[in-house]
């Protein structure tokens, strides 16, 4: 058995049979051994940040991390920005970099690089395989490490791939979340009350967490806050609604004031995007407390339900009511874009947000809606949004996705609709076209360069040419509409919903 056939074939029997793939020379043995193991599926991917994003989202909806396959370290490079983003979300993720073979590497050949700095400004956890033999346990350490919730990266030389001896290794049995000591529990609930706020991450915003969370709010008058940009939050009609944390600093400020003892339950402590002239990024209050509930990684669930227990046994939770806005009509702007959303999100749907400022009313539109999942940008590196709809749809083949999708970050990863139609996806994608980097218009007055001329508006504008997203999606085997109104984005989003495999319209919004 070649290195290439224990690589895989550790993967699979760890759990690992999903491979989202960019490869080049290095990484032909891999290839080939694709056939002599067929439990993988290896999923073709245009450009390496579409693999990185896909499996960032194909992890978020199964808890289980998925590979890429990526050529030495421009290969990682490309994929860099949305690894970044599946660090942030705390994903499941192995890497398997292909590098020169040994032999050659003393060469300077022109593809080398520092792969392994590279990779380590994105994994918590970076090996390179020196050694045919030894390449299954480095899987299997890989896979055990991904599985902790990292970023994992092995480097694989292309000799150790090539070369006869390895085995298979098995992967460590998953270790169970740390439970959080009944002390802290204890403590936590003596804070409850008005003037406190349990600020929720992680697993605290999936459905039993957010009812234990809610039943919390309700038996103790404590107020409840969602981190800025969740990996995956649970939500509409039957399930609690907890707001999340404004992205503009004034605005998240005004949710946190007048806490004065501010509980973290698997998220960080919040602080602003960005610096600003004159502003401290420091989002938490003057006067308030900081205290930890859970850690990101312990067992945030059984924490909330703990406390809920101990500090409202008796209380119910308040859970969002059946409703949905009516179809709008008329001129199709952000408000009305959201509420045709809200009035036909199908059941069971997996909703992708990289929607930025076209949306502001998804939340209010949909909170009634049928319950959904929503994946959000976690770590600010824009282009995550239609390659996490392409990992979630592989890893939920029988739920729709939706892809909600502004247009300057949709060009990021654009090749992603090539891979959705080769799969046959079903994801409908609808761009929220205003033909401008409307966010960094408003981020141009935040920090105080505000006056700034016509060059500096042509760096903000996406005209002059205008993109065709539906000619760029049909080039690419996507079906593809354009809505100019209310209506007519009605008709074309229900008639994608209805018909299986991807679809893409493109809904023309005010400019700017």
């Amino acid at each position: 058995m070649n290195g290439a056939q224990a690589v895989i074939r550790t993967l699979v029997d760890g759990g690992v049979d999903v491979c989202f793939a960019n490869p080049g020379t290095s990484e032909m043995h891999f290839v080939a051994a694709l056939d002599d193991v067929p439990e993988m599926r290896a999923v073709l991917t245009l450009f390496e940040g579409v693999a990185t994003g896909a499996a960032d989202g194909y992890a978020r909806m199964t808890g289980s991390p998925a590979a890429t396959l990526l050529h030495l370290g421009p290969g990682l490079g490309n994929g860099i920005a949305n690894l970044h983003n599946a660090r942030r979300a705390g994903t499941p993720l192995v890497n398997v970099i292909g590098d020169h073979a040994l032999t050659h590497k003393r060469l300077d050949a022109p593809l080398e690089s520092d792969i392994d700095a590279l990779a380590g400004a994105v994994s918590g956890w970076v090996r390179r395989s020196l050694a045919t033999s030894e390449v299954g346990a480095d899987t299997a350490d890989a896979v055990a490490a991904a599985a902790r919730g990292q970023v994992a990266s092995l480097v694989l030389p292309a000799d150790v791939s090539w070369s006869d001896g390895a085995r298979v290794a098995a992967v460590p049995a998953r270790r169970p979340a740390p439970q959080v000591p009944a002390a802290v529990v204890e403590e936590v609930a003596g804070l409850l009350g008005g003037s406190t706020m349990l600020f929720l991450g992680g697993d605290a915003v999936l459905e039993p967490g957010l009812r234990a969370a809610a039943q919390v709010a309700a038996g103790t008058g404590t107020r409840l806050l969602s981190q800025r940009s969740p990996a995956r939050m649970q939500r509409g009609a039957g399930v609690p609604d907890v707001l999340k944390l404004p992205y503009p600093p004034d605005g998240a400020r005004k949710q946190l004031d007048g806490v004065e003892h501010l509980v973290l339950v698997g998220a960080r402590e919040p602080v602003a995007f960005f610096g600003y002239p004159g502003m401290d990024g420091r989002l938490v209050p003057d006067g308030c407390t900081v205290h930890v509930l859970a850690e990101p990684g312990e067992d945030v669930v059984a924490a909330l339900q703990a406390l809920a227990e101990l500090a409202a046994p008796d209380a119910t939770p308040q859970l969002a009511e059946a409703r949905r806005p009516e179809l709008p009509t008329g001129e199709l702007d952000i408000k009305a874009l959201a509420e045709v959303v809200g009035a036909l999100l199908p059941e069971r749907a997996i909703v992708v947000d990289e929607a930025l400022t076209s949306g502001y009313f998804l939340p209010l539109a949909t909170v009634g809606a049928p319950a959904h999942d929503w994946l959000t940008l976690t770590g600010g590196a824009i282009g995550q949004g239609m390659p996490v709809a392409v990992g979630a749809a592989v890893a939920c083949p029988d739920r729709p996705v939706i892809s909600l999708q502004a247009d300057g970050s949709a060009m990021y990863t654009i090749q992603a609709l090539w891979t959705q139609a080769r799969e046959q996806l079903d994801v409908t994608t609808v761009i929220c076209d205003n033909s401008a980097y409307a966010i960094l218009a408003s981020e141009l007055a935040n920090v105080g360069a505000a006056g700034g001329g016509e060059r500096a508006g042509k760096l903000l504008d996406l005209g002059g040419p205008a993109l065709d997203f539906v000619a760029l999606a049909t080039g690419m085997g996507v079906p593809a509409t354009r809505a100019t109104t209310a209506e007519e984005l009605a008709e074309q989003f229900r008639a994608a919903l209805a018909e299986p495999g991807p679809h893409l319209i493109d809904a023309v919004l005010p400019r700017g």
